[in-house]
């Protein structure tokens, strides 16, 4: 049986991307679209892979439609409205922040789970907002007017500049409304996004992470699946049902529309539909460009989160209050790690640079036959020089932003020290005073995540990883003195650094704190560790940044030619533009795949998964008494399946970040289950996506349905829900007409 089932999934495979797919090299679930221009892009093909909707139904300004439920989540996730009382559905990993800064030793979350009996228990998120598109419109023609092709880019960019200026001041916006100008295509078309954000979001529920979490870091990025990624929210408003900053007299959020939830499942072949907000994209690099991420910037950047990983690890497994401290930020460095390891891979398996060449070419071909106003006909080799004139600064830079700024505690104390002295000399000593007096007040809170043992560890490995990564004319002065003088022993020379440095003593921050101001600017300045980062910020800004600029520009304009001509040449291919956080549709089909020779998975995976992982006490694998006990009977409800409990799924909807707690939708606009990740073999989706092996990874439905019920008894939020059964529905209405 799981033989047919492989040779199913391949035999599909093949008739989406050749049947369903009319534009030439576009994939099936290629794409993320703006929901604007789905009626004249994609309701024709959308349709003849299965959606029984029309765009309208997704994109409406005038009635209520699936839009109207989508949620841009805190500015980074995406997340949906699932009552007409403003529940938000989003992955738990996106309300982990939020989860975690309400946890404590005595009442951990992150452990037990959280579960709101009632609107007065569910806990205020402080910062915490909930963004709706209102509407979206393309005003293209108005930026870019008597913009020429043959523009200098300084008199472009003034003109564009302007022109923006104009639109602004002519948009009319009502109450609470605000204008977003985003470009799209690389700089080629423009669009204005008119949006409204609530302020007062609360969290409602959380399964412990032994359900949220499960799998962890191993998992990431990994199918077969087992994590029920998912937490709720709530949107609150004032009486007007419009933003309010946080009340108790506030209420919950009366939506436009919300998603009604299929109890019906997936099938292999369904339609699937994912809606949301998509964070950063570049499909459309040249070999070149996507040859410096693989060989270059990726390298770089899991070699160094490589070391700080193990290092927090270690100490993460065997103290709990640790664990508590670190949870977040290793959660957060490991997923990028994790991808671009992934993406190089998937590059590599898929042969994508040799693609991207062969692609190169046949446009080099095209654009030699003819020509393109504004658009040089050797622009590819262009692009090329460039590249390789930045590829020395682009080590640099990507050395020292995940050595000693990315992923670094000490560099955010730093900044916090670092902002006093800027304002200083920006407003004046009365100014800055206010900011120490604040610090002041908080130092306890912004040490109380800071482990001095941990992040000396960490210190001494990244100036190793400098010295290795990083082109030796780019190492800056202070590090490469301090190396000479102490032979390159980082143990020693972070001993030296660290050492009564306010950065890396909550008691030292302390006492600086307390000195008089000028007192506290001489001794700040003299702080070995301070000076440490005020010279590699010198260095980075005057020395690397500010000579890279003029190639990255140069880049930057010659690939937004590049693209129109790509669009100019290539006529018959439809062009979705890159992902830029905006509102987008992507969809596909439920699908299993081959990821490598010899291997077949799947589309779906089942509670039978997480027992069969099971490792007690262990905090990837432990899993919590009560699901044991369910599994055990069996004791689904209505959620289970021919005796099985229905876990997660994969289908070739196309994704990246910020598509994290988006729907997925099924063919009649009701969710299905909760996107969450992708699986390793295909996160090189961001740069190439394939169809053979890009696929997405959702939480079911039925199983969220299950945890918030059965496992949390939390049945009055599933009061609040809509359940259907779209699929047995139809089956009824068409017996009865068969009938009459």
């Amino acid at each position: 049986m799981a033989i047919q089932k492989c040779r199913l999934y391949f035999t599909q495979a093949i008739v989406y991307v050749f049947i369903f797919i009319q534009s030439p090299w576009l994939w099936a679930g290629e794409g993320m679209w703006l929901p604007l221009l789905l009626k004249s892009l994609n309701e024709k093909e959308m349709q003849n892979m299965g959606m029984k909707m029309s765009a309208d139904d997704i994109y409406n300004v005038n009635k209520g439609s699936l839009k109207d439920a989508i949620v841009h989540f805190g500015g980074g996730c995406t997340s949906e409205i699932i009552s007409s009382q403003g529940l938000l559905l989003t992955n738990h990993h996106c309300g982990y922040g939020y989860i975690t800064g309400h946890s404590s030793v005595e009442k951990n979350y992150l452990k037990d789970g959280f579960w709101a009996a009632t609107h007065a228990q569910e806990l205020r998120c402080a910062g915490l907002t909930a963004t709706l598109l209102v509407r979206m419109e393309d005003i293209t023609s108005s930026i870019l007017k008597d913009v020429s092709p043959t523009s200098s880019e300084e008199n472009r960019k003034s003109k564009i500049d302007e022109n923006i200026s104009v639109f602004r001041k002519s948009f009319k916006l009502n109450q609470f409304e605000e204008l977003l100008i985003r470009q799209y295509y690389n700089g080629n078309q423009y669009f204005a996004l008119v949006t409204t954000t609530y302020q007062d979001v609360r969290l409602v529920g959380s399964p412990p992470e032994s359900i949220g979490k499960f799998g962890a870091d191993t998992d990431n990025w990994v199918w077969p699946r087992h994590t029920g990624d998912f937490s709720l929210f709530r949107i609150y408003a004032g009486g007007d049902n419009m933003p309010a900053e946080y009340s108790e007299d506030n209420k919950p959020y009366i939506p436009k529309h919300f998603l009604p939830i299929s109890l019906d499942g997936i099938q292999e072949g369904d339609f699937t539909m994912v809606f949301g907000y998509p964070g950063r994209t570049n499909e459309y690099l040249t070999q070149e460009g996507m040859r410096q991420i693989v060989e270059v910037q990726n390298p770089i950047r899991i070699s160094c989160r490589d070391k700080i990983l193990q290092t927090m690890d270690k100490y993460m497994r065997t103290d709990a209050s640790v664990k508590i401290q670190y949870a977040a930020q290793y959660a957060s460095i490991a997923n990028a790690w994790k991808k671009w390891i992934g993406e190089n891979q998937g590059i590599k398996f898929t042969k994508g640079l040799e693609k991207k060449l062969k692609f190169d070419n046949d446009f080099q071909s095209k654009i030699n036959s003819q020509t393109l106003e504004g658009i040089p006909s050797d622009i590819l080799q262009k692009l090329k020089e460039q590249y390789l004139l930045n590829e020395p600064y682009l080590r640099a830079k990507e050395s020292y932003a995940e050595a000693f700024q990315r992923s670094s505690r000490i560099y955010e104390n730093y900044s916090n020290f670092q902002e006093i002295l800027a304002e200083d000399e920006k407003h004046g000593k009365d100014s800055a005073e206010k900011l120490k007096s604040n610090l002041a007040v908080s130092i306890s809170q912004t040490y109380s995540g800071f482990n001095p043992q941990i992040e000396k560890e960490i210190f001494a490995l990244m100036l190793a990883e400098v010295q290795k990564n990083c082109p030796s004319q780019f190492i800056f002065p202070a590090l490469r003195t301090i190396s000479q003088e102490n032979f390159n022993n980082y143990t020693q020379i972070t001993d030296k650094l660290v050492t009564k440095s306010a950065l890396f003593s909550a008691n030292e921050a302390t006492r600086l704190l307390n000195l008089p101001f000028d007192s506290f600017h001489a001794a700040l300045k003299l702080d070995p560790l301070y000076q440490f980062y005020d010279e590699l910020n010198y260095f980075v800004v005057s020395d690397i940044i500010k000579n890279s600029t003029e190639y990255e520009n140069n880049i930057s304009i010659l690939r937004r030619q590049h693209m129109d001509a790509l669009m100019r040449l290539f006529p018959e291919k439809r062009f979705y533009p890159d992902a830029n956080s905006t509102l987008r549709v992507t969809y596909g089909n439920v699908s299993g795949f081959y990821p490598r020779d010899g291997a077949c998975y799947q589309a779906q995976t089942y509670l039978d998964g997480v027992v069969e992982k099971y490792i007690p006490g262990d905090y990837e694998f432990d899993v919590h008494p009560k699901l044991l006990d369910l599994y055990k009977k069996k004791d689904y409800g209505i959620y289970g399946e021919n005796g099985k409990m229905p876990l997660a799924f994969i289908a070739s909807n196309h994704t990246t970040g910020g598509n994290s707690g988006s729907p997925a939708i099924d063919a009649y606009g009701n969710l299905i289950g909760l996107n969450f990740d992708r699986v390793w073999e295909g996160t090189m989706s961001d740069i190439n996506y394939d169809q053979s092996i890009c696929r997405n990874i959702m939480v079911d439905a039925r199983y969220i349905l299950f945890i918030i019920d059965k496992f949390a008894g939390a049945g009055q939020l599933i009061q609040e829900m809509k359940l259907t059964h779209p699929k047995s529905d139809l089956s009824k209405k068409s017996r009865s007409k068969n009938k009459r």
